[in-house]
């Protein structure tokens, strides 16, 4: 068994999963899985698939799969077989060129209407454009002649004197009336509520980020998981994975979990971090890692904030 293959299969146990667990999680074959445990990279189908079973694999047991290449070196690809490719490309490269001159005269036959419809097609549509703004310059003239409203009043009327126009009459009511409407004074706006949550990174132990957590008392503290793609997420009550479980297993896009803190506390555990959004009343918290290991405590201060946790989409 590799080194590799060891480190997967004891975060399986930790886990309490089956490779029957795995498979169902995951969707990859249990003797795949098998072979990627003892290190017999030779029965999965070639170099791709043994990277992306171990990453799907590692992700499912909840261990970090960059970390997890990066500390047990680079994965060795399934063996080919260069005496079969060699025959194969001897025998396939006379019928791919046969192939390519047959079709050739077909292509070439196809080329030309196309290329003709395409230059039928682009003088068509610049003759139209330049047409567009000739017949808008022509109807907005003609409109222009036609409207009465367009046309300037005579310098004066019988008697000398400037007959006055509709247009500035109704100018001067909509100004005065303007001028005449109160303005309503603007309203300050309420400032934000002193008792509101803060969420504050308190320190580590070990792999696990631990966030204090303050509320007004009486008051409830939501913690929201939005998932954008597939992550293996769990959560519980308490302070570690031996607490009361309180969602386990892969997340998909679009996934909303939503749980009350109390003062027993939150742990959760996410195994590709870009793809869970934690919040704490609203208030974004990460660690910055690719897999997380958070803990949410109840600053001892608080009194109010106490529910048993729920879930929901």
């Amino acid at each position: 068994m590799s080194e590799l293959g060891r480190h997967l299969k004891e975060a399986r146990l930790q886990k309490g999963m089956s490779l029957d667990d795995v498979q169902e999680v995951t969707k990859i074959r249990k003797k795949y899985l098998e072979a990627i445990e003892a290190g017999d990279y030779k029965v999965l189908p070639g170099s791709f698939y043994v990277r992306a079973f171990i990453k799907t694999y590692a992700e499912a047991v909840g261990v970090n799969p960059d970390e997890l290449m990066e500390e047990h070196g680079n994965v060795p690809a399934a063996p080919v077989d260069t005496t079969m490719e060699t025959v194969i490309q001897k025998r396939s490269r006379k019928p791919e060129t046969e192939r390519n001159a047959k079709w050739l005269p077909t292509l070439l036959m196809w080329t030309f209407p196309i290329l003709i419809l395409v230059v039928i097609y682009l003088y068509a549509t610049s003759s139209m454009n330049q047409q567009e703004p000739k017949q808008a310059d022509t109807a907005e003239m003609t409109s222009a002649t036609q409207d009465p409203t367009k046309v300037k009043p005579s310098a004066t009327a019988a008697g000398g004197v400037t007959a006055p126009t509709a247009t500035a009459d109704a100018a001067a009511t909509a100004e005065a009336g303007a001028t005449a409407t109160p303005v309503p004074s603007a309203t300050p706006e309420p400032s934000a509520s002193p008792g509101s949550v803060t969420v504050t990174q308190d320190r580590k132990s070990g792999k696990t980020t631990i966030y204090k957590v303050s509320a007004p008392a009486g008051g409830q503290v939501q913690v929201v998981i939005a998932s954008t793609g597939v992550s293996w997420l769990e959560v519980y009550k308490g302070e570690n994975s031996k607490g009361e479980k309180l969602s386990f297993g892969n997340t998909k896009a679009g996934d909303n979990l939503s749980f009350t803190l109390d003062s027993e506390g939150m742990y959760i555990k996410s195994g590709y971090s870009p793809a869970t959004a934690i919040s704490v009343n609203g208030q974004a918290i990460t660690d910055g890692k690719t897999s997380s290991r958070l803990l949410l405590e109840l600053d001892s201060g608080t009194n109010g904030a106490t529910g048993e946790s729920t879930t929901g989409e």
